[in-house]
């Protein structure tokens, strides 16, 4: 079974101009980032294409570790990606997810353990991450610990 999703483009002008895009609730403006000598105004495909990456990623970590039976207390997420820019060709690098899962104080050596197999586990069971894998590098760098309270 398929599943569609329909994303709708209005752009004003030229590579330096701006633009909005719709898709289910995402509704934002959109143009290329100063940094690369863009508009500024909205987001932009680099942050996209991070946005969906990293909520995928931890979408999907959540419930390995939701059906995993881990007592995790809080979990999130710091996600970085790097484009490289060469001769004006702009090149998405790599991303690199930093979860940062707490887990409840009556967790086990055996839970952390868990966590940190399911942490490098979800890169690879997510469908963002393997729609762009071979051409971005992924990587995973996970903070386990317990909460103390």
């Amino acid at each position: 079974m398929n599943h569609s999703f329909i994303l709708k483009a209005e752009w004003d002008g030229g590579r330096n101009s701006e633009g909005r895009i719709e898709a289910g609730q995402l509704k934002t403006a959109i143009s290329i980032p100063k940094e690369m000598g863009g508009a500024g105004i909205g987001t932009n495909p680099d942050e996209m294409l991070l946005g969906a990456a990293a909520t995928c990623y931890l979408i999907t970590l959540a419930a390995m570790m939701e059906r995993g039976g881990l007592p995790v207390e809080k979990l999130t997420l710091e996600s970085e990606g790097i484009v490289d820019v060469t001769n004006n060709i702009f090149t998405y690098v790599s991303i690199a997810h930093k979860p940062h899962i707490i887990l409840k104080p009556d967790a086990s050596e055996q839970d952390i353990n868990h966590a940190r197999r399911l942490a490098e586990k979800a890169e690879g069971s997510c469908m963002i991450s393997r729609a762009i894998a071979g051409n971005v590098s992924l990587s995973t760098q996970p903070i386990i610990e317990k909460s103390l309270a």
